[in-house]
């Protein structure tokens, strides 16, 4: 170990011993180490080729921390629910190298958001994520963590090309990977030139914009990627297939992220694994375009004076704010999950199964991982 690395950030503390997770009777506990038991392998291949490239032992350390710290904590939703999707789709369990295969597409996709935090906990100064400090206030990190992000982006590419470079469907997953981050990008763009945090302007501010951004920033790669991987890997080909998964993928992942918005505020730092800080960044969540829409003129005036201020007691006016009538964001939420569950529910019905080769069962598993979700 270099002397200029803090062993704290060691990536061999995130190694976990999972032979007996993936005995385990409990199926989830068996299913999440089946998968990770995958990124050990695929982190084994990326560190091989930084070692190949002739670099120092001390960058092929770093980069270990970087892919340990980053990857594989968090709920693994989006990249499990590829492994989940291709077996709906297959109809049956997958064989050991088409479970390998499917677990490094979805490896991919907790890849692509291990690089978009990295680079958001920077942008937005944030402290937590996933109940331990962000990277780049790891000992030792700071800035590097720019790098470090474009490297868990390169990752995706070299992870497709070494596996999949055979495949028929080889540039389909190429161009949606491309696609999917610029998207996801753009999305990221409106968010901070709308409401950047050292200039708070709540006028800027809609439901409409917020529609925008959560579609652009959230839900084409948490929930449309995932999917469209999986009926590539599954010789899904019609295009009217994804359109028709669009449709419905696209609704489902603006209900997650308004709940993510409600969490921020309302959910327990131990469940979700940080400390909410919407309010403190003047984020255009969904809680304060509510408010906006429903506030009086009085209660619009305390939301002009304290929404995005770097003050604990202005950041606890606003949460008391919410709750107050008309505003009342707790009861408008469960009406807005209400009418959300019952919409998405509606579109899944209309899936031709035989039409299309797609499963009603892909977007009912989706939409039961994240219905009444309180992290």
């Amino acid at each position: 170990m270099s002397s200029s690395l803090n062993p704290e950030i060691d990536g061999h503390t995130y190694k976990r011993q999972k032979t007996d997770d993936i005995n385990s009777s409990d199926p989830k506990v068996a299913r999440r180490a089946k998968f990770e038991a995958v990124f050990d392998v695929i982190a084994e291949e990326l560190l091989s080729y930084v070692k190949g490239e002739g670099m120092p032992k001390d960058a092929v350390e770093w980069y270990e921390k970087v892919l340990y710290h980053n990857t594989p904590g968090g709920k693994l939703n989006r990249g499990m629910s590829v492994v989940d999707t291709v077996e709906i789709l297959k109809g049956r369990q997958l064989e050991e190298e088409e479970y390998k295969n499917a677990a490094i597409l979805g490896w991919c996709v907790e890849l692509l958001q291990a690089y978009f935090l990295v680079a958001d906990d920077i942008m937005d100064q944030s402290v937590t994520r996933r109940g331990q400090p962000c990277w780049y206030k790891m000992p030792n990190v700071g800035n590097i963590a720019i790098n470090d992000a474009f490297m868990l982006e390169a990752a995706i590419y070299h992870l497709l090309k070494k596996h999949f470079r055979q495949e028929k469907y080889y540039v389909d997953l190429i161009e949606l990977f491309l696609e999917t981050t610029f998207q996801t990008e753009l999305g990221q763009l409106v968010d901070l030139i709308t409401a950047p945090e050292d200039h708070v302007d709540l006028s800027k501010f809609s439901l409409e914009k917020h529609h925008l951004i959560v579609v652009y920033k959230t839900a084409y790669y948490s929930f449309y990627l995932p999917v469209a991987l999986a009926m590539h890997m599954s010789g899904v080909e019609a295009k009217s297939a994804y359109d028709l998964a669009l449709s419905i993928l696209i609704p489902l992942g603006e209900y997650f992220q308004v709940q993510d918005d409600y969490l921020d505020c309302y959910g327990k730092p131990e469940h979700i694994g940080k400390i909410g800080t919407d309010i403190l960044d003047n984020k255009c969540s969904w809680n304060v375009n509510t408010a906006l829409k429903y506030a009086t003129e009085e209660q619009r005036k305390i939301l002009d004076e304290n929404y995005g201020q770097k003050d604990s007691e202005k950041e606890a006016k606003i949460k008391a704010l919410f709750s107050q009538e008309p505003i009342s964001i707790p009861q408008r939420f469960e009406a807005y999950e209400k009418e959300s569950y019952e919409k998405i529910n509606g579109l899944i019905e209309t899936v031709d199964e035989e039409g299309t080769g797609l499963k009603k069962e892909v977007f009912r598993s989706f939409l039961a991982k994240v219905y009444k979700r309180s992290k």
